[in-house]
């Protein structure tokens, strides 16, 4: 599989990691139900403000499903930033990795690398990791 992907969300998500750390950064991109279209991001507030895990507040995810079913959209990309290590899924990633049909997003804020040289995407189904190829789009 491919994650075909907006430079402008990569971008915007490069900036989201940059900004909030050292916490590792998170949200969603979402598109129409069965699309698989990457339309709209949408930035979520890390509630563990934890530099080496991330979660939803369990609020917000709510009100996220709410809108992703009054809108008739799904999440088709889940994203998060490592800020010390490479972006490759943790054990704790893929232990939570609760959406087989979304493509995880991984990008690395560690000083000694370019983070956009570490913008990698993953499928991640019952515990397998699987990388895929990440096209951008203009």
């Amino acid at each position: 599989m491919t994650l075909e992907i907006p430079r402008e969300f990569v971008n915007l998500i490069l900036e989201q990691s940059r900004a909030e750390y050292p916490e590792e950064a998170c949200g969603v991109i979402l598109g129409p139900l069965g699309s698989g279209k990457a339309l709209r991001i949408k930035p979520m507030i890390n509630a563990a403000h934890s530099p080496t895990f991330y979660e939803f507040d369990p609020k917000d995810l709510l009100t996220l499903y709410r809108e992703v079913d009054d809108l008739g959209e799904e999440i088709n990309v889940i994203y998060h930033s490592h800020t010390d290590t490479e972006a490759y899924p943790s054990r704790t990633d893929i232990a939570y990795a609760g959406e087989p049909g979304a493509h995880y997003v991984l990008v690395s804020t560690r000083d000694e690398i370019a983070p956009e040289s570490e913008f990698r995407s993953f499928r991640i189904i019952d515990g397998q990791v699987t990388e895929e190829e990440v096209t951008i789009t203009d």
